[in-house]
């Protein structure tokens, strides 16, 4: 009996955990991590201060796993939906749409989460920094690998500089949910779909080939 009660308990504080960090997440996306508090989120989803705080210890602590959490549905929403594509420029392509459908959803209410986040802690040194700093670090990796993949398999050209690249992609797909969340609107999406292509054209061994020319169509 004892063994079912401290199952029930743990069950439980898992169940109110992740309630927390879905709140968090939300809330962190439209306001920032600084706007977090034990107490608000208690508020929000009518849960006992004491019980929020056990869950997690400190402020930090809390917002670190937002960021935590936050990585984990930024992965789901945008990197395994195309796992299964082949590596080359399709897998590079395909992860850029990816991102644009991420921020176009708004599976964070305000746009991408790291975006928000970010240019609220870049200047700020300390351990939420540096989560943030492997995050960002983390998807300009998975770009570049895609892109090396491209280079190995012959889309891209030899003299192809995969990390400056990966920086202009990455920089337009945050220019695009700026843009889009600033101004509530579309058109900032489509203008990236369309420079996103324009920057694989112009590093690609031969666009007119049959092959490339359907990826980057």
């Amino acid at each position: 009996m004892a063994g079912s009660t401290t199952d029930g308990r743990v069950l439980r504080g898992e169940e109110t955990r992740r309630a927390v960090l879905r709140r968090a997440v939300a809330i962190a996306s439209v306001e920032g991590l600084g706007a977090l508090s034990i107490g608000r989120l208690a508020t929000d989803l009518g849960l006992s201060k004491s019980g929020v705080f056990a869950g997690f210890g400190s402020k930090e602590e809390l917002q670190l796993a937002t960021v935590r959490a936050a990585r984990r549905i930024f992965a789901d929403a945008v990197v395994a939906p195309v796992a299964d594509t082949p590596p080359g420029l399709a897998r590079a392509r395909a992860l850029c749409e990816s991102w644009l459908a991420y921020s176009r959803a708004r599976i964070f209410p305000g746009g991408c989460f790291f975006y928000e986040v970010t240019a609220e802690f870049d200047a700020r040194p300390g351990a939420v920094r540096d989560a943030l700093a492997d995050c960002a670090r983390e998807w300009h990796q998975v770009i570049a690998d895609a892109l090396a993949d491209a280079l190995a398999t012959g889309g891209l050209r030899p003299d192809t500089d995969l990390d400056d690249l990966a920086f202009a992609l990455v920089a337009l797909l945050e220019t695009a949910n700026s843009q889009a969340v600033l101004h509530d609107e579309d058109t900032p999406y489509q203008r990236a779909g369309r420079l996103l292509l324009r920057l694989l054209r112009a590093e690609a061994t031969d666009p007119a080939d049959p092959a490339l020319a359907q990826v980057l169509a």
